[in-house]
């Protein structure tokens, strides 16, 4: 590996730890930023000869400290940051930092750093991209690109959000066990948000399907630094588990391949077999939540060997389970899916029917719905089903799909739109 790659995969993995720790520190974003950033230029400068240090974390918030400290300074005309072989040479100092900053700090610095970026107040897309900017360190450009917005007009979006948060006046203390078990909560649904956000980007080529790995990152993350938590678990789980199709949800053509006509073979079985292994641990604890009951209903498909084997009604007895503990809308919808394939369309259609008022801006209900009217035959209510469907959908991949149902309604003598 080139130093260059070896550096920055040293600074990815140290980025939330030193962020987090700084932002503790000078409890501001934007300083706390421009501080890593300084410190990850000095690294870039002087690892590729010294090597890299004991603790990259540590090093890392040592300097950035330091050099964030400087820029206070310059602002008001006080004494200057030492030069670069003072800072890069005081391993006592740097040692005593390592000793301080132990795994339970930096547990609570990570959480608390994600926790911001999940402020109530914030929408979700804010969310997702205030956490893609400050804790995975994409830049702003990488970001608007997979947001399919200006870069001036996301750079407005995260400033504000940095404004509001920094308003809030977020508390920097150490969380206690009620705190840490909420903010727990909100960090894994921002995290979730961000693999939404790439997955339902089917083409694998585009910026913001990268958005998938980052979340899956994010999770391992989140695991280390709560390796009991069964809910974490059942997240990543049901992160890794969608994943693993990814190379089987488009065609040659760019086309969505629905699950049941995927080419099985092409899922990655290494993904699968670990996140059937985190379910197992899951369950041992005895608590359901809602990410392990999805992850356990991903699990079915992933064990059948081909879409005809697939047990739909326990996959339907999960969603009644997640409906209890989590009610929804699109988990009812869901439910829906699964009593088509074990009970008939009609059976189906009647509940999504009575969804049509919440869902009516969602694009997989009317895609569904649409798909049920024509298999009970009543195609003229389909082909209006399909052109909503189309009008909210959200990739070329999606919108492309409901047009080969429309076809067939064409190819049945219905003209379609």
């Amino acid at each position: 590996m080139s130093d260059i790659a070896w550096i920055d995969a040293a600074l990815t993995a140290a980025r939330p730890k030193a962020v987090g720790a700084l932002l503790r520190y000078f409890r501001d974003l934007d300083i706390a930023e421009e501080a890593f950033q300084e410190a990850c230029l000095r690294a870039l400068r002087t690892w590729p000869d010294k090597g890299p240090p004991r603790d990259p974390a540590a090093w890392l918030i040592f300097v950035g400290r330091n050099s964030g400290v400087d820029q206070i300074r310059k602002r008001g005309r006080l004494q200057a940051l030492p030069d670069e072989e003072t800072i890069s040479d005081r391993e006592d100092a740097e040692a005593d930092i390592a000793e301080r900053l132990d795994a339970s700090n930096y547990r609570d610095d990570i959480l608390r750093l994600l926790f911001i970026c999940c402020h109530p107040d914030l929408p979700a897309t804010q969310q997702i991209a205030l956490a893609l900017r400050i804790v995975s360190g994409l830049s702003v450009s990488e970001i608007a690109r997979a947001f399919l917005v200006s870069e001036a007009a996301m750079e407005q979006r995260i400033t504000r959000a940095k404004a509001k948060v920094a308003r809030a006046g977020v508390a920097f203390e150490t969380p206690d066990v009620n705190a840490r078990a909420e903010r727990l909560a909100t960090v894994s649904t921002m995290v979730y948000l961000v693999f939404n956000e790439g997955y339902s980007q089917a083409d694998p080529a585009r910026e913001a399907a990268a958005f998938a790995d980052e979340a899956i990152r994010l999770g391992r993350l989140l695991l280390g630094l709560f390796p009991g938590e069964p809910e974490i678990m059942g997240l990543l789980a049901l992160m890794l588990l969608h994943a693993s199709r990814r190379a089987a949800r488009l065609d040659t053509a760019g086309q969505i391949v629905l699950l049941e006509e995927q080419n099985r073979a092409l899922w990655d079985r290494s993904q699968i077999d670990e996140a059937l292994v985190l379910i197992e641990k899951a369950i041992r604890h005895g608590h359901a939540g809602s990410y392990q009951l999805q992850a356990a209903i991903a699990a079915l498909h992933a064990r059948a060997a081909t879409a005809a084997e697939t047990d739909w009604p326990q996959i339907e007895l999960l969603y009644r389970m997640l409906e209890h503990l989590q009610p929804s809308p699109v988990v009812t919808l869901n439910r829906a899916v699964a009593m088509s394939k074990s009970q008939g369309p009609e059976v189906a259609l009647d509940l999504v029917e009575t969804l049509s008022d919440a869902l009516d801006g969602y694009f997989y209900f009317h895609g569904l719905r649409g798909n049920l009217l024509m298999q009970v035959g009543r195609k003229a209510e389909a082909r209006i089903a399909f052109d909503r469907a189309i009008a909210l959908a959200r990739s070329p991949a999606e919108a492309a799909h409901i047009r080969r149902q429309l076809d067939c309604l064409k190819q049945d003598g219905l003209p379609a739109t």
